[in-house]
């Protein structure tokens, strides 16, 4: 069976929750194309002296509703099409929680589990050097994604200050906090994710399903965001029954220890021969009959070839994209609840617009302070989506994709009218 195409499954999702709404032809055609697509070629001297050629993408969807954002990754599978899809959901995820972003991605084709330190910095340099024209504080500003991180966003930071000739804060966010980063913005797609299914549960739109102690919970990807997402429900009395990384996978019916988990993953690197738990595969785990399945790692694990040995009641999207739309529409009629990745994982942009606010207006906030406004963006449009789907009777993720777009249309006319209009002059 061919493998879905994350940009088509985006598209389609664009296209009917615009059939649900009075749109434009102009704004939907601008949602179902991407601004601008920039493809890069670039050498690296390796350690052992050899100069191996990298291929890197920047792709910016949209931004009627402000600057371009989006993470970085480095990875194996990157390509041209996972850019896209990840670039358009991150456009709808800004407008999920109504933050003055547009979406964008990059990537870069590597294994950075075989690279150096010192490879790895001077690969993110020289891919700095080559999208250069393209970011930016004010045009579009990098993030953290898959196998990057806070240091990774440091070298960004340095690099872009030093082509650029000063210092700027706000060109990248997701940094040390020490070069400007925000509290709470490594946490902050976990802790998101936690909110959302917390006010899920407030409004009682999940039957069955009244508080998280004792629900059984099943994380694929211990990783940036389902380590801490792990961390959270664990302390909120939840049963985490199983935990993958990319080398492999653990279970205890009976519940894990996580915080013995995690400090066995800091030592080892990995999840396997945890004691007091059975290595089992990343495959099974996402089988297993629990309340809660949190795909936290890449895009595509539930798909048209596994989609009926799912067991969960409810499905929290902590991942971009881990349920393919063909799989999607089987699991609806199922009535398994899926909390879409455009909301559930929403947090952590939200924290770097945070980060970036601070920046620009040199401020410092608090842990407190963040987890707070945090909490504030994220259970204030769960409710919106909810109110969304029932008003539409939609599955939460079309409710997202609807709320998303007739803000973004809002947004667009608005500025139209008012002849400023930023999608037609700032970009170009």
């Amino acid at each position: 069976m061919a493998k879905p195409n994350p940009y088509e499954d985006a598209k389609k999702l664009i296209s009917e929750a615009t059939g649900k709404i009075k749109l434009e032809p102009w704004i939907r055609e601008s949602l179902l194309a991407t601004h601008r697509e920039l493809q890069v070629t670039f050498p690296i001297e390796m350690d052992n002296g050899a100069i191996k050629n990298f291929t890197g993408f920047r792709i910016q969807h949209n931004h009627m509703m402000g600057h371009f954002k989006g993470g970085i990754r480095y990875h194996w599978d990157v390509n041209l099409d996972e850019m896209r899809a990840l670039a358009a959901w991150m456009t709808i995820k800004c407008s999920v929680v109504n933050i003055p972003f547009g979406g964008a991605k990059g990537g870069v084709i590597c294994n950075p589990k075989d690279m150096s330190e010192k490879e790895l910095e001077s690969m993110t340099k020289a891919f700095v050097r080559r999208i250069l024209p393209i970011i930016g504080p004010d045009i579009d500003i990098p993030a953290p994604d898959v196998y990057t991180n806070a240091k990774v966003m440091g070298w960004i930071l340095d690099e872009y200050s030093r082509c650029m000739g000063k210092k700027e804060l706000a060109a990248v966010t997701g940094k040390p906090i020490k070069m400007g980063g925000s509290e709470g913005r490594e946490e902050a797609t976990a802790k998101g994710g936690l909110f959302v299914l917390k006010e899920m549960i407030k409004e009682r739109y999940i039957k069955g399903l009244d508080s998280l102690k004792d629900k059984k919970i099943v994380v694929q990807g211990f990783g940036n965001v389902g380590m801490p997402f792990a961390k959270f429900a664990y302390e909120e009395g939840a049963k985490l029954i199983a935990v993958s990384d990319s080398k492999g996978a653990i279970i205890n019916k009976d519940g894990l220890d996580i915080p013995k988990v995690i400090k066995h993953k800091e030592k080892n690197g990995c999840v396997s021969d945890c004691s007091n738990a059975a290595n089992t595969t990343n495959e099974g785990i996402l089988e297993m009959d629990c309340d809660i399945l949190v795909p936290a790692a890449l895009e595509n694990v539930i798909t048209m070839e596994n989609v009926n040995k799912i067991k969960a009641k409810v499905i929290l999207e902590l991942a971009n994209g881990p349920v393919s739309i063909s799989a999607d529409g089987v699991l609806n009629k199922k009535g398994i609840i899926i909390m879409p990745d455009v909301l559930a994982n929403a947090g952590g942009v939200a924290v770097s617009y945070f980060e970036w606010k601070q920046n620009l207006a040199s401020e410092y906030w608090s842990k407190e302070e963040v987890n707070k406004r945090l909490e504030k963006i994220m259970k204030e449009n769960t409710a919106l989506v909810i109110k969304t789907a029932k008003k539409h009777k939609a599955s939460l993720r079309l409710a997202a994709y609807i709320l998303a777009i007739s803000r973004i249309a809002k947004k667009a006319k608005k500025e139209l009218d008012e002849n400023h209009y930023t999608c037609l002059v700032k970009y170009l």
